[in-house]
């Protein structure tokens, strides 16, 4: 009987996914639980990794004429009273706080004191507070387009939470714009959704479908919500980035109303738009293996890391002394318009190397004695696995290392490409369907087929129905496929009016 390859993350991914996810977050060191349940701690390789995403994202909004503000973290609860739909969409979810201070209770601890007169929101999403200042900087159509985003935090008091995945307090962004008509306005929603994709699959590596969100999953007060979704390695989908086309719902709520050139005064259009932190999750999920987490190159927290290894009785200063050659040769290499970042690990402690694996670092550099003799480094890769690794001079690695990340990134997204594509099907049959997601595979009852494109009703009966019955979701409706005529409804056998994506979801 073979034995079993040694794995830096226990359980492994096919042994208890969930939990290798949770290890993974451990060993990579990217965050851990606060002692505020439901919140997270971003370490800093973790928080590293974020701004990196950050400082892509914010570039591209930019690129289309956004400008960043800031607004309080702190909603009046008036405010939130005011879209009906938004209000009962996030009712389950708001965090509220009562008093403003704090007094003895006379037993050597504290309780609140100095009720508020009105409760404030602590802020789950801004389209309310941003509304009301929209509508004093909106007079005229002059006004418009009006294109803001934040970087913030928001909360959510989740019930069930996973670190990245879904926290009570997460960071993001989220857009805002304002604009004269219907048409200008959605076509910014769908330019938002292609920047979204532009990002996760140009950086994250992580390939996405792109569709709108049924009646039932849009979000709480808009006229439509777009949205990408990505396939994780259990075949579970996750949302990556939404972006909303709001319509006059919440101009009508906050009064963002302008005059035309005609001189009649009329309600503004509005969108919203926003990607989280919850994309690193997806990054683990996507690329991770059973020895921790793959970053993509793109945004890694560091592209490389040099790591002298000292033998018995090696000249340390040597060793160190090259490595440092090494370190001055690649640190003004430009890798998509930034420096190289790298780190140097010239610890002598055993084990080191592995601790780079489980961080995911993209190239990982050895130098030893020999190696030294032989004017050469040895380079491995992390997405090619623990044995693979190459002699480069270090000419060589100098001019080819800004190419060998670019392989690594084509590497990673064309093997998630191609296990989406494999785990994508199209079915038109009712008893394939419920195969598909329910296989009754006694020992992992977990296990399930994918993502499902098949015809739908459109109505909010059956696909309550679906999810009742399967656990399942509709994800989008995509716009790459196209019903044809004739075609039922995968469950209850009515005219389809489109086709859907269906999966189980985070």
């Amino acid at each position: 009987m073979a034995k079993q390859a040694k794995t830096a993350v226990n359980p492994t991914r096919n042994e208890d996914y969930p939990e290798w996810y949770q290890q993974v977050v451990k060993v990579s060191e990217l965050a851990e639980a606060s002692p505020v349940r439901g919140c997270m701690v971003i370490k800093p390789w973790g928080y590293a990794l974020w701004e990196n995403m950050v400082r892509v994202l914010d570039d591209m909004f930019k690129e289309t004429g956004v400008k960043n503000a800031y607004f309080p973290l702190f909603i009046p609860l008036e405010f939130m009273e005011k879209e009906a739909a938004h209000v009962e969409g996030f009712a389950k979810e708001c965090a509220v706080v009562t008093h403003h201070r704090l007094e003895s209770d006379g037993k050597g601890g504290l309780k609140p004191a100095g009720e508020l007169a009105e409760p404030l929101i602590v802020r789950p999403t801004s389209e309310t507070i941003i509304g009301a200042q929209f509508a004093k900087w909106v007079t005229s159509y002059r006004d418009l387009p009006l294109l803001i985003n934040q970087w913030a935090n928001v909360v959510r008091w989740e019930m069930r939470t996973r670190t990245f995945l879904r926290t009570s307090e997460f960071l993001w962004q989220e857009g805002h714009t304002a604009h004269s008509s219907s048409e200008e306005a959605q076509s910014r929603t769908k330019m938002m959704l292609d920047v979204y994709k532009k990002f996760v699959e140009d950086y994250l590596a992580i390939p996405v479908l792109q569709g709108r969100k049924s009646e039932s999953e849009k979000f709480p007060g808009a006229v439509e919500t777009l949205c990408i979704e990505s396939m994780m390695q259990d075949k579970k989908a996750l949302q990556t980035g939404t972006s909303h086309f709001l319509g006059q719902n919440f101009s009508k709520a906050s009064g963002i109303k302008f005059q035309n050139e005609e001189g009649n005064e009329e309600l503004a259009y509005t969108t919203s738009w926003g990607a989280s932190t919850r994309m690193i999750g997806g990054i683990i999920m996507v690329h991770g293996d059973d020895d921790g987490i793959m970053l993509p190159p793109r945004v890694a927290s560091a592209h490389v890391v040099i790591l002298p290894v000292f033998p018995k009785n090696a000249d340390k200063d040597v060793i160190i002394s090259f490595c440092d050659n090494i370190y001055d040769e690649l640190k003004n290499l430009k890798y998509f318009d930034k420096n190289l970042r790298i780190e140097k690990d010239y610890r002598d402690v055993p084990g080191k190397n592995w601790d780079w694996i489980k961080k995911g670092v993209p190239l990982r550099i050895e130098v030893g004695p020999r190696d030294i003799e032989n004017n050469c480094a040895m380079v491995s890769r992390r997405d090619l696995g623990l044995k693979e690794k190459k002699a480069y001079e270090i000419n060589e690695l100098k001019s080819q290392v800004c190419d060998i990340l670019d392989s690594i990134h084509c590497s990673m997204f064309e093997r998630a490409k191609d296990f989406l594509k494999k785990n994508t099907k199209e079915i038109d049959s009712k008893d394939d369907f419920v195969s598909f997601f329910n296989p009754k595979n006694e020992e992992k009852p977990e296990i399930h087929g994918g993502f499902a494109v098949s015809p739908w009703c459109g109505e909010a009966d059956c696909e309550e129905k679906i999810k009742e019955d399967l656990k399942v979701t509709i994800r989008c409706l995509p716009f790459d496929f196209k019903i044809n005529q004739g075609e039922k409804c995968i469950y209850c056998n009515k005219d389809a009016k489109e086709k859907a994506v269906f999966a189980k979801a985070y």
